[in-house]
């Protein structure tokens, strides 16, 4: 589509529709936040590790738009997913056999801190819920 045939009418009504629909649009203040998150959770319960579903797109979105205001309001180091968890383990007293119901088993726990498994989404809704985050701190 070239700019100049862009619908400025259309895309205002589409636009609208989209924010009455999934109540987010953008983030700038708690509320939106908790908004954003709960929706974030509720496509990953719809979607899993389905990365062909047709809501995928609508999850990369949200995530960026939970992260983008994450960084603005409460920024971390810039750390991979292992070490934020490793982090929050060490803060909360927490062993790897702590976070096998979250995880999947003390394996699968040295794995991910040890940097030789990545978290996938059902695990990092469930660690999200355990610390109270958004679950894009650990993707």
């Amino acid at each position: 589509m070239k700019v100049k045939d862009f619908d400025v009418s259309s895309a205002e009504r589409a636009w609208q529709a989209f924010q009455r629909s999934i109540g987010v649009a953008a983030i700038h203040t708690p509320k939106e936040y908790e908004r954003a998150v709960a929706l974030t959770n509720r496509l990953l319960d719809v979607i899993g590790e389905d990365e062909s579903h047709p809501l995928a797109g609508l999850l990369d979105l949200v995530g960026e738009l939970v992260s983008a205001y994450e960084a603005r309001e409460h920024p971390l180091p810039d750390a991979a997913p292992g070490e934020v968890l490793r982090l929050l383990m060490e803060q909360n007293g927490l062993t790897q056999t702590d976070l096998r119901a979250e995880l999947g088993g003390q394996p699968v726990v040295s794995a991910v801190l040890n940097g030789k498994r990545a978290i996938n989404a059902r695990q990092a809704k469930a660690l999200a819920a355990r610390f109270n985050l958004s679950p894009a701190v650990f993707l």
